[in-house]
């Protein structure tokens, strides 16, 4: 369990801290609360033109900063537990059949994108805004990929609507990754106000 601390500069220093049981009931109300936040983020759209986005990657993305890896995208996979249940948390519903819209890619993508956010952070001796930004965008790439690949293969073998590479890569990265962009950057300015502020566990 790691607490990050401002040391007088710029950067901010990871260290050590025991967790006794007060820990654990922090531990379980941010991770009960990034959940929540994820989906709630779902339904918050902001209207840019071309390809509007929601702020889900924001939580997604601090839920691996703030939690770690681990935890970080074990709260995204209860998420997305929960929306294949039957709870109405993503855009279009939920259900167990959510999983042949072209988008669940994405859902898959935020869990592994949590990770590797959380573990990229988790190696860093000192947390300059960079270096989070930096972790950030490795996650988005991971989101991105896994949300191609899905929509590319459940077109192309599933719904039988045919659809070549350039386009899914046109319309599903190239018009749609700026306003994410933006949000890595967002979650990297509030992640470090976190760690400074000591709200970080």
């Amino acid at each position: 369990m790691y607490k990050k601390v401002n040391n007088g500069g710029d950067n901010v220093e990871r260290e050590e801290i025991s967790a006794g049981n007060q820990g654990k009931v922090k531990e379980l109300v941010l991770f009960s609360l990034f959940t929540a936040l994820t989906a709630i983020g779902a339904f918050i759209r902001v209207p840019v033109p071309l390809c509007p986005f929601t702020l889900q990657l924001l939580f997604t993305t601090l839920s691996g900063l703030i939690l770690g890896s681990r935890k970080g995208a074990a709260s995204v996979a209860v998420y997305v537990a929960l929306g294949l249940s039957g709870v109405p948390v993503f855009t279009q519903g939920g259900g167990p059949g959510y999983i042949f819209q072209p988008t669940f890619g994405y859902l898959l993508g935020f869990i592994a994108g949590a990770w590797l956010t959380g573990k990229l952070s988790e190696h860093m001796e000192k947390l300059s805004f960079v270096r989070i930004l930096f972790a950030n965008l490795a996650g988005l790439l991971v989101v991105y990929l896994f949300g191609m690949v899905y929509v590319y293969i459940i077109n192309n073998y599933y719904l039988n609507t045919p659809i070549g590479i350039w386009p899914v890569v046109l319309y599903c990265f190239l018009l749609a990754v700026p306003g994410d962009i933006c949000l890595c950057v967002l979650a990297a300015v509030l992640a470090k106000k976190l760690y400074r502020a000591g709200h970080a566990w």
